[in-house]
């Protein structure tokens, strides 16, 4: 449950040793409580052990006591806690409500020494009050982290849009070379099929005719070959071509994954590894607790009376009178042997069983770090298996591209190498040719022209391709870049907006409470008390340094008053009365209260040390108050209480 929405729920304290208290027990119910009596009558004390309860060690213990102690019983939930005197001052242990008191201490425990209140009697800096509770150094680290990471994503976009403003003209000449390629593919096949048409019957030796053909066969059959190795350039371009892309895809998928630096990874395995040592220390621990106080409990019910009975033998000169003294109310201690009350070895199994309860806590603290780190881990470890899984294939990818362009390069020379036994061919022809010939003969010296202008331009064509296929996997990273610079931006924003929206809510909530109040309380001549927020000067969202935003603003308070004639102006908050001071003090703390949702955690507010506003203000600040937290308690003299609503429960015996 809840404490601070167990609406509808006693509170009972049971306090011991606490300030002024001896022991008493205190049942509370929703709303106001008016602790009514003199000074020197606990109130303050009781007050201090209700804070106790919450977790808050600004109290103190009895003068004769080492110790006190504080029980609460709210709803289905038990809180205890002991508080001891030290040489540091005094100390709490056990379970209280909150596990950080500070929000309580600043902004709901309203005592005379509250921060918050003197504050404004003393003139302090009202803004580090508010923004105490705020992890500053944690904001600066998160906002630099942000800053970073979106300078790392500025600097890849702005090379994607140099690529971009690139693209065109390349795609361009793409373009072109395509257009040449057919062209000239086009201009190819026509001399080809000229060339198969040509008769080659011709009136020379049959010897010459026959070496004349079998060049020429060979020279055809060599020119296949070439045109089928430029055929499987391109397949093999074409497949290289899908490669990338599936590279880029791949390449994309990779940017988008959030940072997940292994180096943490690290860091969370050795903090689960402590944690689950301190919990298994911390389970044997209690496991050995159970054993001696189970030991225990089983002494006194009579067990083990092999052991009692031992320890009791008395030497023989001792004689029946010393073991009279040994019976009746006390026990035999099986440490050492003596007597002891029963009551004090009970007393002493309730603190050890009170001590083992809290271990049990602590271990149950320690499981739920160990699951929230286990979590961390689990993401981090996803995170960068998904990761490896993408470089794997991508390296795989890389291969079968490098191993195909190693594939393409072979096919080059091979075509080369074919380019050059045609030129051997046709030098041979030329030898053998007669005029006859001489049109077949031209008609594949145009060919092979065409064969090594269309080699280069294939090759440049496949250069200029692979360059663009490299820019937009580049350019396929943009969205997934564009989606993690927004959500680095967002994420800026709200941290470099948190302070200016707590600053901003702070002064609306007082300047707001603060009118309320003085039209309730009527104060004379005081117009308007009112808290203004001074900008620091700073740049824009995006440029604004992380000091800059954590330092904020600063908070003025201005009071404003009217003379008998009905002037207005502006006077100091050091001239207000003791009564308004108080009040201002008050609505201020009430703000923070307010600002950083208290009322979610905590579910007491205390009032205390009022005696400077008179009892009708008080009443009328009691009851304003009263619409926050779940239970208000509030310590007065009896004239001051009588003047409150009657509808309240009073306590005034402690």
């Amino acid at each position: 449950m809840d404490p601070a929405t167990a609406a509808g729920d006693r509170a009972t304290f049971t306090v011991e040793d606490v300030g002024g208290i001896d022991s008493t027990t205190v049942e509370l119910a929703p709303g106001v409580t008016v602790l009514a009596g003199r000074n020197a009558t606990n109130r303050t004390s009781f007050l201090q052990a209700i804070m106790a309860a919450h977790g808050s060690d600004w109290t103190s213990v009895k003068g004769d006591a080492d110790r006190g102690r504080v029980e609460l019983e709210l709803g289905e939930e038990t809180y205890a806690r002991t508080l001891s005197r030290t040489e540091d001052g005094i100390v709490g242990s056990g379970s209280g409500i909150l596990a950080d008191p500070t929000l309580a201490n600043l902004f709901a425990f309203l005592l005379e020494d509250n921060e918050a209140r003197r504050a404004v009697v003393r003139g302090d800096d009202l803004r580090d009050i508010i923004m105490r509770p705020v992890d500053v150094a944690t904001l600066r680290r998160e906002i630099r982290d942000a800053e970073q990471r979106k300078e790392a994503i500025d600097d890849d976009l702005d090379r994607i849009e140099s690529l971009k403003r690139e693209l065109p003209e390349l795609e361009g000449r793409r373009s072109e070379l395509q257009t040449e390629i057919e062209d000239v593919r086009s201009d190819l096949r026509s001399v080809e099929e000229r060339i198969e048409e040509r008769d080659l019957d011709v009136d020379v030796t049959r010897q010459s005719r026959d070496e004349l053909e079998a060049t020429l066969d060979e020279l055809q059959a060599t020119r296949a070959e070439r045109r089928r190795v430029r055929e499987d350039v391109q397949s093999e371009q074409e497949s290289i071509a899908a490669l990338r892309e599936e590279r880029g895809r791949l390449a994309a998928e990779r940017a988008g994954l959030a940072d997940a630096p292994e180096d943490r990874l690290t860091d969370l395995e050795s903090e689960i590894t402590r944690r689950r040592e301190r919990k298994r220390e911390l389970s044997q621990y209690t496991t050995r607790l159970q054993n001696v106080i189970g030991f225990n409990e089983e002494l006194l019910a009579g067990e083990h009376t092999q052991i009692t009975d031992a320890i009791k033998r008395k030497p023989e000169s001792v004689g029946d009178i010393t073991d009279q003294l040994y019976q009746g109310s006390k026990t035999t201690c099986w440490t050492c042997g003596s007597q002891v009350k029963r009551e004090r070895i009970e007393s002493t199994l309730s603190s050890m069983r009170e001590h083992r309860q809290e271990t049990l806590s602590d271990v149950d603290a320690i499981e739920d770090e160990l699951d929230d780190l286990t979590d961390r881990r689990d993401d981090i470890q996803e995170t960068l298996e998904r990761q490896r899984e993408l470089d794997e294939t991508i390296d795989d990818v890389d291969e079968e591209i490098e191993r195909r362009q190693s594939a393409v390069a072979d096919l080059r020379e091979r075509r080369d190498n074919l380019s050059s036994r045609i030129a051997e061919l046709e030098d041979e022809v030329a030898e053998l040719r007669s005029d006859e010939f001489d049109e077949v003969l031209e008609l594949h010296a145009e060919a092979n022209e065409l064969e090594f202008e269309l080699d280069a331009l294939e090759s440049e064509y496949d250069d200029v391709n692979e360059e663009i296929e490299e820019m937009e996997a580049e350019i396929r990273r943009d969205d997934a870049l564009l989606a993690r610079r927004e959500d680095v931006v967002e994420e800026l924003i709200d941290l470099r907006t948190r302070v200016d929206t707590l600053e901003a809510e702070a002064t609306e909530q007082f300047n707001e409470r603060m009118a309320d109040l003085l039209a309730l309380l009527d104060y004379d001549n005081v117009e308007r008390i009112w808290l203004e927020r001074v900008d620091t000067p700073g740049g824009t969202v995006e440029t604004v340094e992380a000091d800059d935003v954590v330092e904020g603003s600063t908070f003025e308070l201005h009071v404003v008053r009217s003379s008998e004639g009905g002037t207005v102006y502006e006077d100091r908050v050091a001239h207000l009365s003791e009564s308004e001071r108080e009040v201002t003090g008050l609505v201020f703390a009430l703000a923070g209260y307010l600002v950083h949702d208290v009322h979610e955690t905590v579910p007491f507010m205390l009032l205390d040390s009022l005696e400077a506003i008179d009892a009708e203000r008080i009443a009328s600040l009691v009851e304003y108050f009263a619409a926050y937290p779940t239970y208000l308690v509030v310590a007065l003299l009896p004239e001051d209480a009588r003047a409150l609503s009657e509808e309240y429960p009073r306590v005034t015996d402690i």
